[in-house]
């Protein structure tokens, strides 16, 4: 039984230098469009289309694209 205070794992976290990342769900045709997220403050964004957690590395620049 799943509550709504239970947190779900992501499907993988990929390490990163840039605050924008493209994602594409890897796969080739069987991913999803291409979409550019932005990591803000909080420092990691995850995509709406599979759920990959894109973390901005320890020591990356504030603004670095």
């Amino acid at each position: 039984m799943t509550t709504a205070t239970q947190t779900r794992e992501p499907f993988e976290t990929i390490q990163t230098d840039s605050r924008t990342v493209a994602c594409d769900g890897g796969d080739g045709p069987l991913g999803h469009p291409r979409v550019y997220l932005e990591i803000g403050a909080s420092g990691s964004i995850e995509c709406p289309y599979c759920s990959r957690l894109y973390v901005l590395k320890a020591g990356a620049k504030a603004g670095g694209h």
